[in-house]
C-alpha cells in the first residue's frame, strides 16, 4: 500500500528579449524551506525566432539546477540522520 505524497509547488518565470532567455525556478517544499534556481539560453542571430524553445531551454536549465540543489540537500540530511559521512548522490 502507498502512502500519500505531499506536493510540491514549482513556479517558473521567465524574461526575453528576443535574443536571450532568462528563466527563475522556485520549488517550495514542505517543510517551508525554498530552493531556486536560474537559467538562460541565447538565441543565434541565424535562428528563427521561437520563444518557447528558449524558455524550454532555459527553463530545463533552471530546473536542473534545482535538481543539484536538492540532491546535496539530501545528502547533508542523511548525513545529519546517520551521524556519519555518506557518499555524495550523483544524478
Amino acid at each position: 500500500m502507498l502512502n500519500t505524497a505531499v506536493g510540491w509547488h514549482v513556479e517558473l518565470e521567465f524574461e526575453e528579449d528576443g535574443q536571450h532567455t532568462r528563466a527563475a525556478a522556485l520549488v517550495r517544499l514542505p517543510d517551508g524551506s525554498e530552493v531556486r534556481g536560474h537559467g538562460r539560453a541565447s538565441r543565434h542571430r541565424t535562428d528563427s525566432d521561437q520563444p518557447r524553445v528558449g524558455e524550454e531551454i532555459a527553463g530545463a536549465r533552471a530546473l536542473n539546477e534545482i535538481a543539484l540543489q536538492l540532491l546535496d540537500k539530501a545528502h547533508v540530511e542523511i548525513d545529519e540522520a546517520s551521524g556519519r559521512r555518506s557518499q555524495p548522490i550523483h544524478v
